[in-house]
C-alpha cells in the first residue's frame, strides 16, 4: 500500500486545486478513474468567472478568488488566466423585477455593476430584438477563463510541491481500518488519515462504497453548442469577438463569442445518473429555438455540440468540510456549475479546513460560515 497524508479521489478543478494547497502541508496523491484529468465537467465548461452569478455564498467564494486568478503565483501560467469579456443579464418587459432583484444583489458584493436601460443594452449587444430585451445589468469585470490552463498549472503546482498524480485509477474499495482510509484501484492500493472526496458527479457514490452517508448529489445534465450565426447583412456580424457574454436573467439561454464563432445553452438542467454525458437532439433544438426569439441572427450549422454534468445539492451551494459521522472522510463536492469560478478560493478553504485551520481570513470576512459550506448542514 502507498501511503500519503491526503488521498483526493478526482483529478477535475476541485481536487487539483485542492491537492494543490494541500501540498503545502503534507504528502499528497491524487486517484483519477479517467486516463486524464479533467475530462468530465472540467473539460466541458462554459468558463466565465462572474461575480453576480449563483447563490451568495457562491458568489463570497469567487470574490475570494479574484486575487488568484489576476496574480497567480510565478510561474504558475504562461499568460493572463483571464481576459476581459463582460456580461450582460439581459430582460424582457416582463423580467423587470428580476432584472432590479439582480441588480441589487449584484451590488452587494460587486460595486461596478450597472443597470442598463434597453439603448444601452443593443448598443453593447447589437445582435438582440429590440422587441426582446428592454434592459439588462452589466458586469464589466466578467472575465473568461482559460481552465486549461487553470487545471494544468494546478497539476503542475501540486507536483512540484511533491504531490503526485495517478489516472486509469477508479476506486473499487474503499474502506477505514486503523485510522487510515485503504483505497483499491486497479494501479495499487493507498492509504492516508485524510480522504478528500472530489469525486465529481460520482462523489455520493463514492461515499456509499465507503459507508459513508451521502448528501443528495443531484448531476444535471447541461447542452452547449457553437455556430457561425447568420445575419441578413453580413457586416452585422463585425466585432463578434468582442461581444460580452449575452444572459438571460431568467436563464432560458446564454451565449457567448468562441474563437470567432459563438457558443450557447439552453441553460438546462436535467437529472440524469453519473456517465459521460452526451446531448439531447431536443435540448439542442430547445437551444436554437430560444436563440432566434432573442437574437436577429439565424443558425444553420452546428459546429459542434456536447454536454456536460453540474452537481448539486439541495441549497445549490458547495459542500466542503469532513463528515461528521466518518473519520477522516472531507467532502469537496457539489460544485455546480460554479466549480470553476470559485476554484483559488474553494481549493483554499478545503485545505485550511481538512488542516484544522478554520475558514481563510478573507473568506470569513465575506460573510461564509463553516455551517455554510458543512455536509452537516444537510442533515
Amino acid at each position: 500500500m502507498e501511503r500519503a497524508d491526503f488521498l483526493v479521489i478526482g483529478a477535475g478543478m476541485a481536487g487539483a486545486s485542492a491537492a494543490y494547497e494541500l501540498a503545502a502541508h503534507g504528502r499528497v496523491t491524487v486517484l483519477e478513474r479517467e486516463s486524464q484529468p479533467g475530462y468530465h465537467s472540467t473539460g466541458r465548461s462554459a468558463a466565465l468567472y462572474t461575480q453576480t452569478y449563483g447563490h451568495r455564498t457562491v458568489r463570497a467564494m469567487t470574490v475570494a478568488s479574484w486575487d488568484f486568478y489576476t496574480a497567480p503565483p510565478a510561474g504558475f501560467a504562461d499568460h493572463p488566466l483571464l481576459t476581459p469579456r463582460g456580461v450582460l443579464l439581459v430582460g424582457r418587459a416582463d423580467q423587470t423585477d428580476l432584472l432590479e432583484k439582480e441588480f441589487a444583489d449584484g451590488r452587494s458584493l460587486t460595486p461596478s455593476v450597472e443597470r442598463f436601460d434597453r439603448e444601452r443594452t443593443l448598443a453593447m449587444a447589437p445582435f438582440l430584438r429590440p422587441d426582446y430585451a428592454v434592459g439588462a445589468v452589466w458586469e464589466p469585470d466578467a472575465r473568461d477563463i482559460d481552465v486549461h490552463a487553470l487545471h494544468q498549472g494546478y497539476l503542475r503546482g501540486l507536483k512540484a510541491r511533491g504531490g503526485r498524480i495517478v489516472t486509469d485509477a477508479g476506486v473499487s474499495g474503499l474502506a477505514r481500518r486503523d485510522g487510515l482510509w485503504v483505497v483499491d484501484t486497479p494501479a495499487g492500493g493507498f492509504t492516508a488519515p485524510v480522504l478528500v472526496n472530489a469525486a465529481g458527479a460520482w462523489a455520493d457514490a463514492l461515499a456509499e462504497l465507503a459507508g459513508v452517508r451521502t448528501i443528495g448529489l443531484v448531476p444535471k445534465r447541461r447542452t452547449a453548442i457553437t455556430f457561425d450565426p447568420v445575419f441578413a447583412d453580413p457586416a452585422d456580424k463585425t466585432g463578434l469577438d468582442g461581444w460580452p457574454m449575452v444572459c438571460d436573467v431568467g436563464e432560458r439561454f446564454y451565449v457567448k463569442p468562441d474563437a470567432g464563432r459563438l457558443l450557447a445553452s439552453p441553460a438546462d438542467e436535467t437529472p440524469v445518473a453519473p456517465c459521460d454525458v452526451q446531448p439531447e437532439e431536443i435540448d439542442i433544438a430547445e437551444t436554437v429555438d430560444r436563440l432566434e426569439q432573442a437574437s436577429r441572427f439565424r443558425v444553420h450549422r452546428l459546429a459542434h455540440s456536447w454536454a456536460g454534468l453540474r452537481s448539486f445539492v439541495a441549497d445549490r451551494v458547495p459542500v466542503v468540510g469532513f463528515d461528521g459521522q466518518a473519520e477522516g472522510f472531507f467532502w469537496l463536492a457539489g460544485q455546480g456549475g460554479y466549480g470553476i469560478q470559485t476554484a483559488p478560493a474553494m481549493g483554499r478553504t478545503a485545505a485550511a479546513l481538512a488542516t484544522g485551520g478554520g475558514l481563510p481570513p478573507d473568506v470569513r470576512a465575506l460573510g461564509v460560515t463553516e455551517r455554510d459550506l458543512s455536509p452537516s448542514r444537510l442533515r
